[in-house]
């Protein structure tokens, strides 16, 4: 395998985008890539485009094809991939496994989702898509209630306290304040998380990542030719994939995805590095009870410790570890085909040093956790700037 590096990265804001469809969000965040790449749309050898559900929000299917098209990308292969919530995660690791195995020298990889063209009903409704429809979701079940018996088991468990989970929240929202792309620019306390509408007890609305619309779009390039590209190439030192029973009652545990533990497990061997070895993460906070779980099973935290960690604020912005520094899906938004590689684009702009106020001194290496449903498909990208 060849060394791989990302030489671009464009995003376009999230949140409700009414004056723009998804063409648009597509192509405002390609040129943002393709310029920050320093390449033409001519360079470009293959595309992967990844979207959820955009058949169910928008009716338009063969988005891969779409997006190639609206970027100029004339002629060459363009392929869509769905993951559920870990479509992005997934597309940049098909464009990781493309440039490696040297089959291609430049490859984009781009998320969209627009969201909000429907009602809550309908959306909540295709995004449940994403889980076990005949065993879960005909049976009257959402996807705030699946996370919702998650978060019970782990209060029942470890003694996990609703306030520590809007302490999540809380961090969450306080980094989007400072990030121009986010959806929500705005603190929160945490009797705001606790006097919020109850959604599925014991996670309310201010417990939930919002619907969302936005793109996100990375380019990809083997790291020996990258410096002619771009001055700050980013290289991806591991990329991981695991799987897990898509219904939740078929799993071992509901305080753990076992999926996220295996992908971590591996993208820490295949980088040669420990959890301690990472100085700032994006973790797939769809809900609250998401983050304390992913910090567990990244292995940051023991077991029943993550929750308490990071309502003492030891994963604030500037801490030992940095957590969800973009706002993560709570505060950033959450265009599900997008999110696994906006996070990658935060990662990006960090270990740039270009994140501006919500910038983590010395940031090193960073690593991106994209889930898919309830946690079925999980993707980990472990990444540091290039020697």
């Amino acid at each position: 395998m060849r060394d791989v590096a990302i030489i671009g990265v464009g995003l376009t804001r999230f949140g409700e985008r009414w004056e723009h469809g998804m063409r648009e969000l597509m192509a405002e965040a390609g040129i943002h890539a393709l310029e920050d790449a320093g390449i033409t749309s001519k360079d470009v050898e293959v595309v992967y485009g990844s979207t959820m559900a955009s058949g169910r929000f928008i009716g338009q299917e063969h988005v891969a094809a779409l997006l190639s098209d609206q970027l100029g990308f004339k002629n060459i292969p363009a392929v869509r991939i769905e993951n559920a919530c870990a479509s992005g995660g997934s597309a940049l690791r098909q464009g990781y496994l493309a440039v490696g195995s040297g089959m291609h020298d430049i490859v984009v990889v781009g998320g969209v989702e627009k969201m909000t063209d429907v009602t809550t009903g309908e959306a909540t409704t295709a995004l449940g898509g994403a889980g076990d429809q005949e065993w879960e979701l005909a049976q009257g079940i959402t996807f705030p209630g699946l996370y919702a018996l998650m978060a019970k088991r782990h209060m029942h468990d470890y003694g996990t306290t609703e306030e520590q989970l809007a302490a999540v929240s809380v961090k969450n929202h306080l980094n989007a304040v400072n990030n121009e792309y986010a959806q929500f620019r705005k603190k929160i306390s945490i009797q705001d998380v606790m006097n919020s509408k109850m959604v599925a007890e014991p996670l309310k609305v201010f417990d939930c990542s919002p619907i969302s619309d936005g793109a996100a779009v990375a380019v990809l390039a083997p790291l020996e030719i990258a410096r002619k590209y771009n001055d700050t190439p980013i290289q991806i030192l591991a990329s991981s994939q695991a799987s897990d029973t898509l219904g939740l009652a078929e799993r071992e545990k509901l305080t753990e995805i076992k999926a996220t533990q295996i992908a971590a497990a591996d993208a820490y061997k295949r980088a040669r590095m420990t959890p301690k070895d990472i100085g700032i993460v994006e973790v797939h906070d769809c809900f609250t009870i998401a983050e304390v779980m992913a910090m567990e099973d990244l292995g940051f935290y023991e077991k029943g410790k993550a929750a308490k960690a990071i309502a003492d604020g030891e994963t604030a912005l500037g801490s030992k570890l940095s957590v969800n520094t973009s706002g993560g899906l709570k505060g950033c938004g959450h265009p599900v085909g997008a999110t696994g590689i906006k996070q990658a684009w935060e990662i990006v702009t960090q270990l740039r040093g270009e994140a501006g106020q919500r910038q983590v001194s010395g940031a090193e290496v960073g690593m991106a956790h994209n889930v898919g449903g309830s946690g079925a498909t999980a993707v980990v990208h472990i990444m540091k700037r290039a020697n």
